[in-house]
């Protein structure tokens, strides 16, 4: 049989930023992306008030108060269950993806979040602790699952010449739900305490808009062509997304990824790890993921106000220095977005923990010495620094990295690592600041993040404006194999030219 596919007489595509792919790329980041940045920040502006609840609530039941060093272990509880939800969700990103397809897993999971928000904003209603420490950790169960399901399904829906700024939206989304949070945080808004159950409750606005919204956008074409082999549904979504000049250029460049795959199942996390042709791809995924969270940058966010504080800044202002952070990270966000397409990615990921490692070399020096105006120059410096790019440029190269068949594993590895790590630091980073006196602590994060922008520079090529297949390619002789250049599937599906226009046929010659 064949279906026709439009296209030009010349066979040039014409790779624009068309309305629905920024559509689709602002809507799903609006309902997912910003909640895991909102949920970072939320607990920061309420938290003498989530504690003086919690003391309360145990005095009612048991008669006698906690201590301060048992009411900090409660909410730190309470911050870190956040990144356990999130480690258990990242797990349940292959089987979702594979069965529900890109979209059709972020449209299901919005139901964690309106169960989550219910939680915590009839904890204070029900006397309840537990309420607040459950809805934390359905929240990171559903950023868990979203953050890497989004990145993977603009990387696959955008045009490679435009993949690099449709994967970094997200990031820029998750900088302005932090920013969000910090804003509403604010005593003259919602940082009163008789509004916390509020504040953290209002996940479920965005959550609404995505579930109204996003159910009307197709599936990535990429996912319904070489995993559910529905030609007619990719040529839908093609032409949604696309321009018609665009389809058969992109339906061939599918089809070639699908013959050089030796397998078109989805390939389990044993089996990502045991494949060799993939050894390299798999350990980048590791140093990054795994340097992104022990960058600093989630001990910055999670204790930006107890940092501040020790730096010296009246109580009072506090808030409003870390609403300008907030504001620091939205703009650095988008020039990173704005400009990966030009300079590539590896320039953002060097840049950036490069001058993250120098910043937290400076909060040390500057704690020891005892200036505190450039230690809250530092924190900005490795804010700004990692919004730029280690804020998202490494979920994007774990879709660039992975075939359609490894890209679930490999997310699956990254976003696990990347939560494990979130919840290290998150548990950890006050016990080291006191057991180091505060100071030397950051010494950790700049080896880190040095180490991370060596490896970079070294090891990782340039992906921009590379297909999925080149990419692999690269990859080949770094890995010390053969790229499989054919399928049965791929030998049963090709794509001919019939006057001026693209038509699937299988391989007996039937049309």
């Amino acid at each position: 049989f064949h279906v026709v596919l439009y296209s030009d007489n010349n066979g040039n595509k014409i790779l624009s930023l068309t309305p629905s792919l920024l559509a689709v790329a602002f809507l799903s980041s609006f309902g997912s992306s910003m909640l895991y940045g909102y949920n970072l920040a939320v607990v920061n502006s309420p938290a003498q008030y989530i504690k003086q609840f919690y003391n309360q609530t145990i005095v009612a039941r048991n008669g006698t108060s906690q201590n301060d060093e048992a009411l900090t272990l409660f909410y730190s509880v309470t911050v870190s269950v956040f990144a356990i939800g999130g480690m258990i969700g990242s797990l349940m990103v292959g089987m979702l993806v594979t069965r529900f397809g890109r979209k059709g897993t972020l449209v299901r999971i919005t139901y964690l979040v309106f169960i989550a928000g219910a939680l915590m904003g009839f904890s204070r209603m029900f006397a309840s602790p537990e309420m607040i420490i459950t809805g934390r950790f359905i929240t990171g169960l559903h950023s868990g699952i979203s953050l890497s399901v989004v990145p993977m399904y603009l990387g696959e829906i955008a045009p490679k010449n435009l993949r690099g700024f449709l994967g970094l939206v997200p990031s820029i989304f998750i900088c302005l739900g932090v920013f969000v949070a910090q804003i509403l945080g604010l005593h003259e808004l919602l940082g009163k305490e008789e509004h916390w159950p509020l504040f953290l409750s209002l996940v479920v606005i965005p959550t609404t808009i995505q579930l109204m919204l996003l159910p009307w956008f197709p599936e990535s074409p990429r996912y319904l062509l070489i995993e559910k082999k529905n030609v007619h549904a990719t040529i839908t979504a093609l032409k949604w997304y696309r321009s018609k000049v665009n389809i058969q250029a992109e339906i061939e460049e599918m089809q070639e990824e699908q013959r050089s795959m030796s397998s078109v199942e989805t390939v389990s996390v044993i089996g990502l790890l045991r494949d060799r042709s993939v050894r390299w791809q798999v350990i980048t995924v590791v140093v990054v993921n795994i340097g992104m969270q022990l960058s600093g940058i989630d001990a910055i966010w999670f204790y930006t106000n107890a940092i501040f504080e020790n730096a010296g800044i009246p109580l009072p202002e506090i808030q409003y220095t870390t609403v300008g952070t907030g504001a620091i990270e939205v703009i650095a966000g988008c020039i990173g977005c704005f400009t990966i397409e030009r300079l590539g990615r590896k320039p953002l990921m060097i840049g950036g923990f490069t001058f993250m490692g120098i910043c937290c070399a400076g909060i040390t020096l500057s704690l020891l010495f005892q200036v505190h105006y450039i230690s809250v120059a530092c924190v900005v410096g490795i804010i700004a620094g990692f919004c730029i790019g280690p804020a998202g440029v490494p979920f994007l190269m774990t879709a660039e990295l992975f075939k359609q068949s490894h890209r679930p594993a490999a997310y699956i590895v990254a976003g696990c690592l990347n939560w494990m790590s979130n919840f290290t630091v998150g548990f950890v980073f006050p016990f080291l600041q006191v057991r180091t006196t505060g100071a030397y602590c950051y010494l950790v994060f700049f080896g880190v993040c040095m180490a991370v922008a060596v490896y970079v520079f070294f090891i990782i090529p340039e992906t921009k404006n590379k297909t999925f297949v080149e990419i692999s390619q690269m990859f080949a002789a770094m890995n010390g194999t053969l790229e499989e250049e054919s399928t049965e599937l791929g030998h049963n599906l090709k794509l001919t030219k019939m006057n001026g226009y693209g038509a699937i046929d299988m391989e007996n010659g039937e049309k």
